[in-house]
């Protein structure tokens, strides 16, 4: 394996501001060559992909090209890639269209441990016709998420379970494919939020047994765009249509609106560049894309076990986020701080960090961390180093 971060840093011009970016749940740094592409785009593609001109040409092919890589970043068909502006929108409008088979006599069971994303539309649904709601909730002390409880929370009339594949928040990555299996089961759909877990591990929608897997772009450096992928192409014209096009068909039943072509031109050069941090990464992209993010792990494990250890030897710091399997994200709390005076701190030294308050994370509320003045959430993300580690505690340790 040939992991380089400093060729990988070099790459991402936004890294030369003399910050130190430990904030990925806001997004990752943007590459240069996707900044690039998204530029040309506007320069040479067309607001529309219909037509003979040479410029709507380009618009189709960048949105083949788009759902093709898409499909290779989850292990997807890119028949079944719907494309849309955030992975919020595309789930409210998954969950609008869903809504007929989420009435009265019905449930669904949602998770602490996600993003309001994948919260807020299914609970606007059961409040509208009735369906059921149960949660699924973390271990406190861990903040693992058990598989076990799903097999009480799952009955015959549960027709869908919307779950993260890992939480941007502190980090824990649940047992998704035992949850799948309870939930087909019964004959219900499996709605999986990856935009956690994508920038940091060789997704495979099968392996996880999920019906609908939603990404987001921005998560690993690319343009604000978010993606549904259903396990099966067919499924999408068995869903009541949200287009505006009557005719709409495939993935077009659930895109409203227009497309951002050149957007999805960047969406494409940032996976191609996931594809490449391994430098000598060969074969398809989906192949080149897991052994980079292998070479990226294994990076990113040394930096996190270096993280846990430093602030660990911290007095008054409580770490949020020690689940037995995991992405490299964490929170925590100084005792007697509020969140956003530790943030303020930081970013007063140039560290970018997130801080929760009461109503922002779910889980946090349900921790009882938001009560106490919420929580600080840091991540590593392609680009990050040991001196910036070390640079975030060593301003702990004055703070």
């Amino acid at each position: 394996m040939a992991y380089d971060v400093a060729r990988i840093r070099g790459l991402i011009p936004s890294l030369g501001d003399g910050w130190i970016h430990l904030d990925p749940q806001a997004g990752m740094q943007i590459p240069d060559a996707v900044s690039r592409t998204v530029s040309t785009a506007f320069r040479n593609a067309a607001g529309s992909a219909a037509g003979r001109h040479i410029s709507n040409r380009r618009s189709a092919g960048i949105l083949d090209d788009a759902r093709t890589a898409i499909a290779d970043v989850v292990g997807g068909d890119p028949a079944a890639v719907v494309l849309g502006p955030s992975r919020a929108v595309l789930l409210a409008w998954l969950a609008e269209s869903l809504s007929p088979r989420l009435g009265l006599g019905t449930g669904m069971v949602l998770s602490r441990l996600d993003d309001e994303a994948n919260v807020a539309p299914w609970l606007r649904v059961a409040s509208r016709y009735g369906a059921q709601v149960r949660w699924a909730e973390v271990e406190i002390e861990t903040c693992d998420m058990p598989a076990w409880q799903y097999e009480e929370l799952i009955t015959p009339t549960t027709r869908l379970v919307a779950l993260s594949a890992a939480s941007s928040i502190v980090g824990s990555a649940p047992d998704v494919r035992a949850v799948s299996d309870l939930i087909h089961d019964v004959g219900g759909l499996m709605v999986v939020d990856a935009a956690g877990a994508a920038p940091y591990a060789h997704l495979d929608m099968s392996d996880l047994g999920a019906d609908i897997v939603t990404i987001d772009a921005a998560a690993w450096g690319g343009p604000q765009i978010g993606a549904l992928v259903f396990a099966d192409p067919a499924h999408l014209d068995r869903v009541p249509a949200m287009s505006l096009d009557a005719q709409a068909r495939g993935p077009e039943r659930l895109e409203v609106g227009g497309h951002q072509y050149a957007l999805l031109a960047g969406v494409t050069t940032s996976i191609d560049f996931l594809a490449a941090l391994d430098d000598e990464a060969t074969g398809t992209r989906r192949e080149r894309l897991e052994v980079s993010i292998s070479s990226m792990q294994h990076y990113q494990d040394k930096l996190f076990d270096r993280l846990l250890r430093q602030l660990d030897s911290l007095s008054g710091v409580m770490v949020f986020g020690r689940a037995s399997s995991r992405v490299p994200t964490i929170s925590f709390t100084i005792d007697g701080v509020p969140a956003d005076k530790i943030a303020a701190h930081l970013a007063d030294r140039r560290i970018a960090t997130v801080a929760s308050a009461r109503g922002t994370s779910r889980l946090l509320d349900s921790l009882g961390v938001s009560d106490e003045g919420g929580a600080v959430s840091v991540g590593l993300a392609p680009y990050t180093t040991a001196f910036e580690i070390d640079q975030l505690v060593r301003e702990l340790r004055n703070f």
